[in-house]
């Protein structure tokens, strides 16, 4: 696991500290956890068995790291909330939404830290930023990111108010601005403190 921080910008007011597992480089490329990518299943066209395998090889890695995150930041407890997928919940079916419930399950089994995967539910589309180029018979719908744009198209849970929080995504990437507007969110509604984890880190 490596660390690193996230900085201050238009899209977050403080800097914030950061966790990843592994460098994101590119589909098919040696090391390249290609397994987020089978998750976010994007066109619900893959078989139960690529997704199970996904799956497994996620759930090992968070809990490789997850045991590590509540060691080092010496907190406890810690709620666990994922950054949510860029279309609202009703767009996708349940098998694609397997990155969130594989994070589920491990925050259950991991001491220390509280379950809030639900505490950032997507209501309205956005742009599904990894899709750089117009794909037949998708419509990539929705706004690209802009400051403020989780508060307006997800409901965040009065719960994080108070709490100390472990934001989760699938990858990282510097300049799409998601998940620093998703980190500034919460420090908005009231969260104490607020830690980044992802996966993969572009």
């Amino acid at each position: 696991m490596n660390e690193f921080q996230i900085n201050a910008n238009a899209f977050l007011s403080t800097p914030v500290r950061g966790f990843y597992h592994v460098p994101y480089t590119r589909m098919n490329m040696v090391g390249n956890p290609d397994y987020i990518n089978d998750l976010k299943n994007t066109f619900n066209n893959f078989s139960d068995d690529k997704l199970c395998a996904a799956y497994t090889q996620l759930s090992n890695v968070l809990l490789e790291d997850l045991p590590q995150i509540i060691q080092m930041l010496a907190i406890n407890p810690i709620v666990v909330c994922v950054v949510p997928r860029a279309k609202a919940e009703n767009e996708y079916e349940q098998k694609q939404q397997l990155f969130r419930a594989a994070v589920q399950a491990l925050v259950a089994s991991v001491p220390g830290f509280v379950d809030g995967t639900n505490y950032l539910r997507r209501h309205t589309n956005t742009k599904t930023t990894h899709l750089r180029k117009p794909i037949p018979n998708y419509k990539n719908d929705g706004l690209d990111p802009y400051p403020g744009i989780t508060r307006t198209t997800c409901n965040i849970s009065p719960d994080v108010a108070g709490k100390h929080i472990l934001l989760i995504d699938d990858i990282y990437t510097p300049t799409v601005n998601i998940d620093e507007d998703a980190i500034n969110s919460l420090l908005i509604a009231g969260a104490k403190t607020v830690t980044f984890y992802a996966v993969g880190k572009v």
